[in-house]
């Protein structure tokens, strides 16, 4: 395989979401894993490892709000599939 250049850490990192954030995450520290720690390339994946790393975890938060009653206006032209609290309020 071809040396990992920031382009290809770029291409993995570009489209990230806080869904898939931890999984690029681990995409991007097998890319450059193997470079040497002072290498360019290893700094700028680390770099974007730690973003990922906030992308996800700030994401995480989400789980602590307060869940939508099914009285909100709306409801029932766009329920959810699947209530994280497996209420039916």
């Amino acid at each position: 395989m071809a040396e990992p250049t920031r382009e290809d850490v770029d291409a993995l990192v570009g489209p990230a979401t806080p869904h898939f954030a931890y999984q690029i995450r681990a995409r991007v520290r097998e890319l450059v894993e193997d470079l040497p720690d002072d290498h360019p390339v290893r700094r700028y994946g680390e770099e974007q490892i730690e973003r990922l790393d906030r992308l996800g975890h700030a994401s995480s938060f989400a789980a602590d709000g307060t869940h939508e009653p099914r009285s909100r206006i709306g409801w029932d032209t766009i329920p959810s599939s699947a209530p994280v609290s497996g209420t039916n309020e």
